[in-house]
């Protein structure tokens, strides 16, 4: 009989690849999801509710499986959810797998994690990685990618939505902090492989591809044929710009947090590439369907619930 594993956010972007890979391992996947009204019809995953408020039912969702996949987090405040709230909901997620019975964790991070970020969304991602080693798992591995990118991918899409539009795109700076995206199958790939493994293991989830933020523009505005003229202004200038387009778009597109930790490179990485993808070649063969719509993460997360 297959292995019965875990993964929250089974429909979601990295969670989807995950799950993807699992099945095509012969595993059998049950999902976490913080909405089970979205669970598509005839899937082959068995869906259950992530309600940290219900801690036994959590543990009752968790009991048979070996291993759980957690993608679990926030990306930003918003109503009463921040990234402290986030490490609370991580604590409880982790003590219900131990409860269950559950023999590994792999767990989604970020890279250059730091209790010492200036960056709320640093900070709780070092509190969460803290918290599962002392949940007493008896087994985990941490990957830790900075920007992930893919057919569903939010960012780079919008980026891309931009570039169409706008015959201007600011970047802070000269835009030469740096940057190594990993496509998202690359990432759900590498995170089976870890599960497969009994040792504790932590690594930066990277592709081979080391970019500035204005290479990564560049190639994006190639890819879709963009006019658009990309220009330097002072970083202190992003945050503004930034929130103007998050009232007009109804959306978080950039916080000043995500700006001042991209420019200070913490989304690069001198670790060894865990994946195989080159972006400037994957956004050149998609670049004729990037940016076509719209992809606001208030909408997807938030308000549809």
């Amino acid at each position: 009989m297959s292995q019965l594993d875990a993964v929250t956010g089974a429909f979601s972007f990295s969670g989807a690849a995950i799950a993807r890979e699992l099945l095509k391992r012969g595993q059998q996947v049950r999902t976490l999801t913080g909405h089970p009204d979205r669970t598509p019809a005839g899937t082959q995953i068995d869906g259950r509710p992530l309600d940290f408020r219900d801690p036994d039912g959590l543990r009752e969702s968790l009991t048979g499986v070996h291993t759980l996949y957690n993608t679990y987090w926030v990306r930003f405040a918003h109503g009463t959810i921040n990234h402290d709230v986030a490490v609370a909901n991580s604590r409880v997620l982790f003590a219900a797998a131990v409860a269950a019975g559950v023999q590994r964790i792999v767990h989604i991070s970020i890279t250059n994690p730091s209790h010492d970020s200036p960056d709320s969304y640093f900070r709780g991602k070092a509190a969460a990685e803290q918290a599962l080693a002392e949940s007493g798992i008896p087994g985990y591995a941490i990957a830790r990618p900075a920007i992930l990118f893919g057919s569903a991918g939010v960012l780079v899409n919008n980026v891309a939505w931009l570039l169409r539009r706008v015959p201007v795109f600011a970047i802070g700076g000269r835009g030469d902090y740096r940057l190594r995206p990993i496509h998202v199958n690359d990432l759900g790939a590498l995170c089976t492989d870890l599960g497969a493994r009994t040792d504790t293991i932590v690594l930066d989830a990277v592709g081979p591809e080391s970019l500035t933020f204005r290479q990564f523009v560049e190639a994006i505005r190639a890819a879709v044929a963009s006019r658009s003229l990309v220009i330097p202004v002072p970083g202190v200038l992003i945050p503004v710009l930034a929130g103007a387009l998050n009232v007009a778009l109804r959306d978080t597109l950039l916080t000043p947090d995500e700006y001042r930790s991209l420019a200070a490179g913490r989304a690069d990485s001198a670790g060894p590439a865990t994946g195989t993808t080159v972006f400037t070649q994957w956004v050149q063969a998609h670049g004729t369907e990037l940016g076509r719509r719209y992809l606001n993460e208030l909408d997807l997360h938030f308000r549809a619930a």
